[in-house]
């Protein structure tokens, strides 16, 4: 019941809420995007969705419109020269993926839920998490945003390959981490998930997420010697 009604209704109406509240944070974060780097302020991208489907995400603009094409290309290292001058702090407090409530509040996305990806990065999961992945719809945060919260920093130090760095490291990982959530996902998962989101902002060191959820898939070692 939660899955399939009730946590309609909550995105709906916290979406909503959310929206109002953060008035005052997404009209001046607009006025400066104007004022500054490419003067563009919301950044549209195809993402694969609920059921497999294609739909457009919204963001803040944080990058070069013709970052894609560019440097790493769709992977982002911590100090890379493509981000705006407002971009690297609307990404490290997370405020450029607030016009994503846009999305939540139309129903295409979730408040909680596995990120929702390109096809470049969604290739490289294994087929069984790719086949059942988004059987629940993407989501503005989700566990493995959480424990993922430093991966420009882990795609940063590599020396391998990036692509070859995530497909053979971060992609697994992450890929079993939603579908823990799929197994696990309840009204309590969700407000931890939400109350995580933010404690990790704000102590991004923090190993609160394996103390509150016990049984996550074992960390693999290359993460835990970086």
């Amino acid at each position: 019941m939660y899955k399939h009604f009730f946590k309609r209704i909550i995105d709906f109406t916290a979406s909503l809420i959310a929206i109002l509240i953060l008035s005052p944070i997404l009209i001046p974060v607009v006025i400066g995007l104007l004022l500054t780097g490419e003067h563009y302020v919301f950044y549209f991208q195809k993402r694969i969705g609920y059921k497999n489907q294609y739909f457009n995400i919204w963001k803040f603009a944080t990058m070069l419109k013709d970052s894609p094409n560019l440097g790493t290309g769709l992977h982002t290292t911590k100090r890379d020269p493509r981000i705006l001058p407002m971009g690297g702090f609307l990404r490290q407090t997370k405020i450029n993926e607030l016009p994503q409530l846009f999305n939540i509040f139309f129903g295409s996305m979730s408040i909680v839920g596995p990120r929702p990806l390109v096809d470049k990065t969604f290739e490289p999961y294994p087929q069984h998490v790719k086949d059942v992945i988004y059987n629940v719809k993407p989501g503005l945060t989700g566990i493995g945003s959480i424990v993922f919260r430093d991966e420009e920093q882990l795609l940063s130090e590599t020396k391998m390959p990036l692509d070859q760095y995530y497909k053979l490291h971060i992609s697994p990982y992450k890929g079993e981490l939603e579908l823990w959530y799929q197994k696990h996902q309840s009204f309590y998962t969700d407000m931890m998930i939400i109350f995580l989101t933010a404690w990790v902002i704000v102590s991004p060191k923090s190993d609160l997420v394996h103390k509150i959820f016990k049984d996550l898939p074992p960390l693999p070692a290359v993460f835990i010697t970086q």
